[in-house]
């Protein structure tokens, strides 16, 4: 394994005007950080992309992600220092990369001309839904009318955008769902991100789930808007390059397409998770998820790394395998070999494999190992069949 790969790299900002009720990632609430939490957030970001750009050396940048939270609450500025500290401690890909994640009430959409004088050449909106009663069940604070506003706002400061949404919502219908994927497709350009609603542990959703309170389509109604999505999506020129992701030829999103091949990325903020090369190993970085406490330790120490481990030979094949299936490629042979030391053929089951492309959920040949579509459906049921 060697570190002269491409490199990702990933800014987490924690903060966002109110938290959903379905999701579980590292955000906490703050409506608006001052000038002076600005300055410190900046300098903690700049601090600890210096130290792990002084551990990894000078690698090539072909991606930067500002996720979150809700990064569009970012002041721009900010935004613009850490794209040029990246430029000053890596070697950024002529065609870098460079999104942010940005809601689409209106504040964050007025401020769209800032992010892209900053340097951010691609959005990804949290539309979630194009109905004004599913956004409110959903915990959303903008209308539909301000997303739609919020894309044309998008369209018109960068070349490439994209939307999430949200599906087997609650009294959601497969009727109704291809109505909105249909209104969807007049509204995108490339790429739509398409997640299936899923209740996660410590979430109000998973209480009210607990209570009786909230009621999901069932798994056969969950797979049937599953199915229209890939047969929509496909019509229009959009097909699943990722379970959850679809984009027009070309236009993929190049950053989490690192993930999923399982190449190197750089994690930088509270919760930030990394896999780096450092010495010929694969490292597994992760940054202190509390973001007073990480900010302390930046201040302190120049990073707030939580976890930093060499991972062994049987979690590089998990994790290649648990990423790579995700997507419609597959997994590449050459690179799986490369990146885990083991040769695909000889780090699988052979008797589990065989009977994963006997039921027609896996493919295997020369070039590497690919789900199927009825594989990708049931990815969780595969993976636990072949790393058993």
């Amino acid at each position: 394994m060697t570190a002269d790969g491409p490199l990702g790299l990933y800014i987490h900002w924690p903060f966002c005007r109110s938290l959903c009720p379905y999701c579980d990632f590292n955000s906490h609430v703050a409506a608006r950080l001052e000038d002076d939490d600005q300055r410190r957030w900046r300098d903690a970001y700049l601090a600890e992309l210096a130290h792990y750009a002084g551990r990894v050396g000078r690698r090539r940048i072909v991606s930067i992600f500002f996720g979150g939270g809700t990064p569009s609450l970012m002041a721009p500025a900010t935004a613009a220092a850490v794209i040029d500290a990246a430029a000053g401690h890596f070697d950024l890909a002529d065609d870098v990369e460079i999104t942010l994640e940005a809601n689409p009430g209106s504040v964050e959409a007025d401020r769209f001309a800032g992010f892209a004088a900053a340097g951010i050449n691609r959005v990804s909106l949290g539309v979630q839904a194009l109905d004004d009663a599913a956004l409110k069940s959903l915990g959303r604070q903008h209308s539909a009318t301000e997303a739609r506003t919020a894309i044309a706002v998008a369209a018109r400061h960068f070349d490439r955008y994209s939307f999430d949404l949200i599906y087997a919502r609650p009294g959601q219908s497969v009727a109704a769902w291809r109505r909105e994927l249909a209104d969807a497709l007049t509204l995108a350009s490339g790429h739509i991100s398409v997640y299936q609603l899923t209740i996660e542990p410590g979430t109000p959703f998973f209480l009210r789930q607990a209570e009786g309170a909230l009621t999901l389509p069932g798994e056969a109604a969950g797979a049937a808007m599953y199915e229209a999505t890939q047969s929509v999506l496909d019509a229009a020129g959009l097909p699943a390059y990722e379970i959850s992701n679809h984009a027009a030829p070309g236009a993929a999103c190049r950053h989490n397409l690192g993930y999923w091949r399982y190449e190197d990325y750089l994690g930088i903020g509270p919760g930030a998770h990394g896999r780096l090369t450092v010495d010929g190993t694969v490292h597994a970085t992760r940054q202190h998820r509390a973001p007073e406490i990480w900010l302390q330790r930046v201040g302190e120490l120049g990073h707030a790394t939580r976890t930093d481990m060499a991972l062994d030979t049987a979690t590089r094949i998990s994790e290649a395998l648990m990423m790579g299936l995700r997507l419609a490629e597959g997994i590449d042979a050459e690179r799986f070999a490369r990146r885990t030391g083991a040769a695909l053929d000889t780090a699988l089951d052979t008797v589990a494999l065989g009977r994963l492309v006997a039921g027609g959920f896996l493919t295997n040949d020369a070039a590497g190992l690919r789900a199927t579509s009825e594989g990708r459906q049931r990815l969780d049921a595969v993976l636990g069949a072949l790393l058993a």
